[in-house]
């Protein structure tokens, strides 16, 4: 089988820059061979990136029975588990997708709503005026204590600071590219007791899980009928068979919200401050927009802002967290705009290139804010949350929460950008975040001012 556009380097060097240079790598290959472009990063079998709209439409809509998209994704499973819905196909990824819907959906958001704020005052209210902070540890402890008190229902006590604790030292393990090889390159997986990077994740990762054990365990020795955070209503959800989900495959699915649901907002949210203090003009019309609220708005008046949707768009859109989509794996033989994939074959949509297409998106490499509110885009032709099947199930909840927060921030702080610090997209684990710093400081509480 002839691959389209397939890199003749070899495959170390193709791996490691795609952990130490993710963009320029799709860049380069991308102006090299076009739309359909292949690399050798996995073990054994070729990742074919794709950034057109068409085949990325057929990718998503082709039946499920063609592709595998867990098996594909082994790369997450000592963080997320072999049970979690992010790593199963077929039937038992569409029980598993349809018993965790429920809770980040329609009404239930408007429960998060008094979390979110909340918790975003608390962090901001330990703010100096004059400090500079690193906006990505701020943004983390938001959205971390956010997605806990979802999830569990509790925002304080032994287990939950124990909780905070691990899953912050755990994620440490991968903050830099450097250390994200652990993730890419299974050689290093060894454990060599707690002083090695691996003997210390497995070590973290096993007081996790009996932390959640200890949880479940409480929760059905002790029924509570009126709990409605997401670990309740996980355990009461029951399938076709009445059958609800094990302890492991609660295990998994909590290890996966914990990690993707927090992770990747705090990363977003980093970007958008960025883009906000970094583009005055940006900062004057959120601040406008924000302004025709008064104290006791309903968190749907905010979270339908157009401005504000726009900038949590366009923030997705310019540095994507994820930058490809989970590969598809070929199961049967498909074509995909005339190009033949023979079963062992990973499709991959690209997120990051079809995002920075100029065809679709003008100048692809500004902030341009306006364009959502200007355009309608398609969901192939944008993706952050990936599409099909597998879109992220917990969409409608990061941006919800997005939106909350940077609401409430800019409601009450005034904020500037430090210019001798420069902020650049680098690798996080699997994601792409803005690189560390203390790069904003407050300069003042606000006194809300019609049409500032």
């Amino acid at each position: 089988m002839i691959l389209p556009g397939e890199s003749q380097q070899p495959k170390l060097i193709q791996r490691l820059n795609w952990v130490f240079n993710p963009l320029q790598l799709m860049e380069k290959s991308a102006k090299i061979h076009g739309d359909f472009f292949t690399l050798k990063l996995a073990p054994k079998n070729p990742l074919v990136f794709i950034s057109n709209p068409q085949a990325i439409q057929e990718i998503f809509t082709t039946p499920g029975e063609y592709f595998d998209a867990g098996s594909a994704n082994q790369i997450i499973k000592p963080f997320v588990g072999e049970n979690s819905l992010l790593l199963i196909d077929g039937e038992t990824h569409r029980r598993q997708r349809k018993l965790l819907t429920p809770p980040f959906h329609g009404e239930r958001m408007k429960t998060y709503a008094n979390i979110i704020t909340n918790t975003t005052q608390e962090v901001i209210s330990k703010w100096e005026i004059d400090k500079p902070f690193s906006v990505r540890d701020a943004m983390q402890e938001i959205s971390l204590r956010v997605i806990l008190q979802a999830v569990f229902g509790i925002c304080e006590g032994e287990r939950f600071h124990k909780l905070k604790k691990l899953l912050c030292s755990i994620l440490e393990l991968s903050n830099s590219p450097l250390r994200s090889t652990l993730t890419f390159f299974t050689i290093l997986q060894v454990d060599l007791g707690i002083w090695s990077p691996w003997g210390q994740f497995l070590r973290t990762r096993e007081e996790i899980y009996q932390l959640l054990y200890e949880e479940i365990q409480e929760r059905k020795e002790n029924p509570d009928s009126s709990r409605n955070d997401i670990l309740s209503l996980m355990m009461s959800a029951r399938d076709e068979n009445g059958e609800a989900m094990t302890d492991v495959e609660l295990r998994d699915e909590l290890m996966t919200l914990l990690f993707a649901g927090h992770e990747t907002t705090a990363s977003t949210l980093t970007w958008a401050f960025y883009w906000i203090h970094h583009l005055p003009n940006v900062r004057e019309k959120l601040l406008r927009e924000l302004n025709q609220l008064d104290e006791n708005s309903d968190p749907n008046e905010i979270y339908l802002l157009p401005y504000l949707t726009a900038i949590c768009q366009e923030t997705l859109r310019i540095y994507p967290i994820a930058m490809i989509t989970f590969p598809r794996m070929v199961k049967t033989p498909t074509t995909i705009m005339g190009h033949e994939f023979l079963p062992g074959t990973l499709l991959a949509p690209c997120i990051y290139l079809t995002h920075h297409r100029p065809d679709l998106y003008p100048e692809p490499n500004k902030f341009k804010a306006e364009r959502f509110l200007e355009n309608q885009y398609s969901q192939y032709e944008y993706l952050p949350f990936g599409g099909g099947n597998r879109r992220c199930i917990g969409m409608a909840f990061a941006m919800f929460e997005m939106k909350l927060v940077l609401a409430t921030v800019m409601s009450q702080m005034d904020l500037k950008l430090l210019d001798h610090i420069s902020v650049k997209p680098v690798r996080r684990g699997i994601t792409l975040a803005p690189s560390p710093g203390k790069w904003l400081v407050p300069t003042g509480i606000r006194n809300k001012v019609k049409d500032e």
